[in-house]
């Protein structure tokens, strides 16, 4: 009930109903040429932080699996490792091509953050009402 009433919330936010500023970034802007090896090296750290709930379950299934094949543990991980890897590195190596997308993204930024908005209240809703896991079972 608590964590569907938080993504209810943070729905609510999506649509500009009330501002949480606790998402907004800080409120002076960053200048790039201040940045150097160990702030680079904080912010990685932080962003592997913020992943490890996502990441987490599937490196532990993983794991699990790899466990379990013990002739193709090193296949297995190898084959995670790219699938994390590759998209980033392919962002990286086409950010030029990329920019027409967040252009695109900028352009229509309402319309996303409003349907965002909209399917985070509803699974809020669905949470909240304890019917999410009917609905994720019927989906599998």
């Amino acid at each position: 009930l608590i964590s569907g009433l938080i993504v209810i919330l943070f729905g609510l936010n999506f649509l500009g109903i009330f501002k949480m500023n606790l998402f907004r970034g800080g409120s002076k802007p960053l200048n790039s040429r201040e940045m150097g090896f160990f702030p680079a090296m904080l912010f990685g750290i932080i962003f592997s932080l913020g992943w490890t709930p996502c990441v987490g379950a599937f490196l532990g299934s993983a794991l699990m699996l790899a466990s379990q094949q013990g002739h193709v543990i090193m296949l297995m991980l190898l084959c995670y490792s790219l699938g994390l890897g590759i998209p980033f590195l392919l962002s990286a190596i086409l950010i030029d091509y990329l920019k027409s997308a967040f252009n695109w993204i900028k352009k229509h930024y309402r319309i996303i953050n409003t349907v965002s908005g909209c399917f985070l209240i509803l699974v809020g809703i669905l949470m909240a009402a304890g019917t999410l896991g009917q609905l994720l079972n019927l989906l599998s």
